[in-house]
C-alpha cells in the first residue's frame, strides 16, 4: 500500500470522495434545500453592489435639493435584499446543523462496523491508538470537505462565476484579462495543490505514527517504570516527534510560498484594471459608480479565489488525513461468512479437525495434517510446551484465522460453511488475560447474556466466586472496572471471564489457562465451580497447570503442532519417559512414578 501512496499521492481520493457522497445522498431533500439557498444568497450577494454602483451614480448626478426619493427607493431595496439574504443563510445554516453531524455520525458508526469484521489478526498487527485517530480524522475530514465544498470552495467558484457574467455583461474590455488571470490562477492553484499533496500525505503519516507511539507508550506504562526506561522512551518518542515537526514545517513552508507567488500577482491584476478605470474615467467613459463596482468586484474575485486556492489545499489535505481509514474500508475482511453460509445449531457438540494445515506465515506451518476427534460431552485438555499449538487449536475452532488446509467440523458440519456469529455463540471461552470494557462490573458479566436478569448474574458470579470480592467494593456490582479491567486484579478479571461463561451456558466450553492468575484457595472455589459448569457440555482445556487437568476424560500432548501423546492422567503417567510424566514430575516435586 505504501508503494501505491508514492505512484499516487491521490491515493483513495475517488474512493473517499465517493464514500463521503453515499453517505450525504442519504438525505436529498437536505442537500437541496442546502445548494438552493447558496445559490441565493450567492446571486443576492452579487446583485447588492450593482444596486450601490447605481445608487452612487445617481448621487453624484444630482445636485442640492433635487428630489432623492429615487435614492431612498434603491435604498430600501438595497435594505430587502440583505434582510432576504440574511434570512436565506440562517435557513440553510439550521437546515445544515442536521445535516452535517447526521452524516458524520453515520460516518463514525460505517467505520466502527467495518473495523469490528475485520479478523483477529487485524487486530493485533495494529495500534489501537492508531486506529482511533484514522476514525477521528475520517469524521473531521468530511465535516471539512463537505464544508469547503458547500460553503467555500462551491460558493467561491459560483460567486466567481456570477461576477464574470456581471462583468462581460457590463464591462467587456475589462472582464477578458480577469478571465485569464483567474484560470491561471486556479490552474496554478490546482498543480500546486497536487504537488503539495505528498508532502502532505506524509505528514499525516508521520501524526499517525505521533499518536501510535504515544499510545503504546501509554499502554506500556507500567514496563517503562519496572525497567527505568524513561530516558529511552523519552528519546524515542523525541525522534518520531521531531520527524513529525520537520515533515509539518516543510508542509507549511510550501504553503507559505505558494501564498506569497499567488498574492504578488493579484498585486499586478489589480494596479492595471485600476490604472485602466481610472484612464476610462477621465476619457468619460466611466462613472465614479462603475468604478466603485470594479474595486467591489475584483475585491471579491480576489478573496474567493485566494480563498479557492486555501479551499482547495485544505480539501486535499482533509484527503490526505481520510486516505489512511479509506485504505482500511477498502481492505476486504480476512475471515468472510460464505455466501449462503447458514446458522450453525449445535446438538450435540462432537468438534474434528481432519486434516488442518494452517501456519501464521508462509514458510512457517504450525499444524500440517492435524486430526483430531473430541466426543460430544467429552472433556479434553491440551498441554505442552509454549509456542506448540495449543492456542492456536483453539483460535482456529473460534475460526479467528481460517485454515489452508483440511476442515474444521463441529456436529459434523464444516465451521468455514456456518456463519462467524452463530459458531461463536455455540462456545463460551475464558482467556488467560481476559480483557474487560472500562463498564460496571454487571454490565461485563451481563456482556455474555444481554437478556440475562439480575438475579441470574449475581448467581453466575456467585459460582465463579467473583460475587465475595464484587460486594466488597462501595458500589458493588456498579464498580467501573477501568480500562480494559485495569482496576481489578489478574485473578478477579479471569474470575469475571468465568461467571460470563457460566451466564452464557453455552454447549462447548473452552478454556485458556483460565486458573492461572489464581491463588491455591481461589483455584479450589473455581475447580468446583468449573465441574459444575462442564457437566453435560464439551470441554476444551488448555493449561500449563496440571492439577486443572487430572479430573479430564483425555489429555493430549501437542508439541510442534503434532500429537505426541493422549490418554487419561493415569494412563499418560504410565508411559516411561513420556512428556506428559516429565512434565508432572517437575510440577509435583518429584512424586512422578519411576
Amino acid at each position: 500500500m505504501q508503494k501505491q501512496q508514492k505512484k499516487n499521492p491521490l491515493g483513495f481520493t475517488s474512493e473517499t470522495l465517493r464514500i463521503f457522497w453515499a453517505h450525504s445522498k442519504r438525505y436529498p431533500w437536505r442537500v437541496t434545500i442546502i445548494t438552493v439557498v447558496v445559490l441565493i444568497y450567492e446571486l443576492l450577494q452579487i446583485y447588492e453592489p450593482l444596486l450601490y454602483r447605481d445608487l452612487i451614480n445617481l448621487l453624484t448626478s444630482l445636485g442640492k435639493g433635487a428630489d432623492f426619493q429615487p435614492a431612498i427607493a434603491i435604498l430600501i431595496v438595497i435594505l430587502a435584499v440583505k434582510v432576504v439574504r440574511s434570512f436565506a443563510w440562517r435557513a440553510g445554516l439550521f437546515v445544515n446543523n442536521y445535516f452535517m453531524p447526521k452524516v458524520m455520525n453515520d460516518l463514525m458508526n460505517t467505520c466502527y462496523q467495518y473495523l469490528n469484521k475485520h479478523s483477529y489478526s487485524f487486530f493485533t498487527s495494529k495500534f489501537v491508538g492508531s486506529l482511533v485517530t484514522k476514525v477521528k480524522r475520517y469524521e473531521r475530514s468530511y465535516e471539512t470537505i463537505a464544508t469547503q465544498i458547500i460553503f467555500d470552495l462551491g460558493r467561491s467558484l459560483l460567486d466567481t462565476a456570477v461576477v464574470f457574467a456581471v462583468l462581460i455583461w457590463q464591462y467587456g474590455q475589462f472582464s477578458y484579462p480577469i478571465i485569464i488571470w483567474c484560470g491561471l490562477f486556479l490552474v496554478f492553484s490546482y498543480f500546486y495543490s497536487r504537488f503539495k499533496l505528498p508532502y502532505d500525505l506524509k505528514r499525516s503519516e508521520a501524526d499517525t505514527q505521533t499518536t501510535a507511539q504515544l499510545a503504546d507508550s501509554i499502554t506500556n506504562n507500567v514496563n517503562i517504570k519496572l525497567f527505568t526506561s524513561s530516558e529511552a522512551e523519552n528519546r524515542r518518542f523525541g525522534k518520531v516527534t521531531e520527524e513529525q515537526f520537520r515533515l509539518r514545517k516543510r508542509s507549511y513552508d510550501l504553503g507559505t510560498w505558494g501564498d506569497m507567488i499567488q498574492n504578488l500577482s493579484m498585486i499586478a491584476l489589480e494596479f492595471f484594471i485600476m490604472y485602466r478605470a481610472i484612464v476610462l474615467w477621465s476619457e468619460g467613459a466611466m462613472q465614479v459608480g462603475d468604478i466603485v463596482l470594479l474595486q467591489i468586484y475584483l475585491g471579491r474575485i480576489f478573496e474567493k479565489l485566494w480563498d479557492t486556492g486555501k479551499n482547495i489545499r485544505a480539501v486535499y489535505e482533509a484527503l490526505a488525513d481520510a486516505n489512511e481509514m479509506t485504505a482500511i474500508l477498502r481492505q476486504p475482511h480476512e475471515i468472510k461468512d460464505a455466501l449462503g453460509a447458514g446458522k450453525l445449531a449445535v446438538q450435540q457438540a462432537g468438534i474434528e479437525f481432519r486434516k488442518v494445515s494452517f501456519g501464521y506465515y508462509k514458510d512457517l506451518p504450525v499444524l500440517q495434517n492435524f486430526d483430531l476427534l473430541i466426543k460430544p460431552g467429552e472433556r479434553v485438555a491440551f498441554i505442552g510446551p509454549s509456542g506448540g499449538g495449543k492456542t492456536t487449536i483453539l483460535k482456529l475452532l473460534f475460526r479467528f484465522h481460517d485454515i489452508q488446509g483440511g476442515e474444521i467440523l463441529v456436529d459434523g458440519k464444516n465451521i468455514a460453511q456456518v456463519t462467524q456469529d452463530s459458531l461463536r455463540v455455540a462456545m463460551a471461552f475464558v482467556p488467560q488475560d481476559p480483557i474487560l470494557f472500562h463498564r460496571s462490573l454487571f454490565e461485563n458479566i451481563r456482556y455474555a447474556s444481554p437478556k440475562a436478569s439480575e438475579k441470574e448474574v449475581i448467581r453466575a458470579a456467585k459460582l465463579a466466586h467473583a460475587h465475595e470480592f464484587i460486594t466488597s467494593f462501595p458500589q458493588s456490582y456498579d464498580t467501573l472496572v477501568g480500562e480494559r479491567g485495569i482496576k481489578l486484579s489478574g485473578g478477579e478479571r479471569q474470575r469475571v471471564a468465568i461467571a460470563r461463561a457460566i451466564l452464557k451456558d453455552a454447549p462447548i466450553l473452552v478454556l485458556d489457562e483460565a486458573t492461572s492468575s489464581l491463588d491455591s484457595e481461589s483455584e479450589m472455589f473455581i475447580q468446583d465451580a468449573l465441574h459444575t459448569l462442564m457437566q453435560g457440555r464439551t470441554n476444551i482445556v488448555v493449561a500449563h497447570r496440571l492439577s486443572t487437568i487430572m479430573q479430564m476424560d483425555r489429555i493430549i500432548v501437542v508439541e510442534k503442532g503434532k500429537i505426541i501423546e493422549e490418554g487419561s492422567h493415569e494412563d499418560l503417567l504410565k508411559v516411561h519417559k513420556g512428556t506428559y510424566q516429565k512434565l508432572w514430575g517437575i510440577q509435583a516435586g518429584g512424586f512422578s512414578p519411576a
